[in-house]
């Protein structure tokens, strides 16, 4: 490690991560808003369509999500007005409801996910040799999972 501060590689290594990221989010900015959708409108999406049953508790929305409880509520509602999601009442807990995809939802999703892959294959995927994708996927689990730890609440395990 050098003796500069300034040099120092955690700095670069955030730093690079950072660029990276905000890079990334322009470019894939530009493209949901050419389906109608804002950043965490199509996160929300897809986190609730990769769901069982296409369905999470708020709370565990919010979990996943860079969002608030209240900022949740308030995405929802929002996406609730323009038909892309449905709340549903919890069976067991009469204080939670569930987010729902509905099927103009999923047709959002469906047309927008083929530029989003391209563009991801384009600006990041494809840019890595197959090994270092693997250790690049493994390495942001490890981050993601002390940095946030709820950040798969709800999920049921993929088979």
């Amino acid at each position: 490690m050098s003796t500069n501060l300034f040099d120092d590689e955690r700095i670069t290594a955030f730093g690079l991560f950072v660029e990276a990221y905000t890079g990334l989010h322009a470019r894939l900015a530009e493209q949901f808003a050419e389906h109608g959708l804002s950043m965490v409108e199509f996160e929300v999406l897809l986190r609730l369509s990769r769901s069982d049953q296409h369905q999470l508790r708020m709370t565990d929305l919010a979990a996943q999500t860079s969002l608030s409880t209240s900022g949740v509520t308030r995405v929802v509602d929002r996406m609730e007005r323009d038909g892309l999601i449905c709340r549903r009442a919890c069976t067991h807990d009469r204080r939670s409801s569930y987010a729902v995809v509905t099927s103009t939802g999923m047709g959002r999703l469906n047309e927008t996910l083929p530029g989003h892959l391209d563009l991801i294959h384009e600006w990041f995927t494809g840019r890595l040799p197959a090994g270092q994708l693997a250790t690049t996927l493994a390495a942001l689990r490890v981050i993601r999972d002390a940095v946030a730890p709820a950040a798969t609440s709800g999920a049921t395990p993929r088979r």
